[in-house]
């Protein structure tokens, strides 16, 4: 489970880059819609969406984890659904975890800016 502190961290992230209408899935917050797979009864739900430029970009905050299929699939799915409203997607990575998102977004071809938070 994502923090707080590193949900406040990405939507400060958001709003200094110039994001409006912003959704984020925390307490405080409208929470952004969510995306499901044809076939798949699990929704993909972004961290934070926002608008920019007249797109929608869709904001996760990346880390390590055991379970890289589900989230391969889901910033496959974001990245997919940025481009198609004209967006992006960005990975934010905590400090210690850039590297990992770095080489998963090669590996798997994933469309997406990696920053660091």
């Amino acid at each position: 489970m994502k923090d707080t502190a590193l949900y406040e961290r990405a939507i400060t992230w958001a709003k200094k880059h110039g994001f409006s209408n912003i959704k984020a899935n925390t307490e405080d917050y409208e929470i952004p819609a969510g995306f499901t797979r044809k076939g798949e009864t699990e929704a993909y739900v972004p961290d934070i969406s926002g608008s920019k430029l007249g797109g929608k970009s869709y904001v996760e905050i990346a880390m390590k984890t055991d379970d890289n299929d589900d989230q391969v699939s889901k910033y496959k799915l974001l990245s997919t659904m940025a481009s198609i409203k004209s967006g992006k997607l960005y990975l934010l990575a905590p400090k210690g975890h850039k590297a990992y998102v770095d080489k998963m977004v090669k590996q798997y071809n994933i469309s997406a800016d990696v920053i660091s938070i």
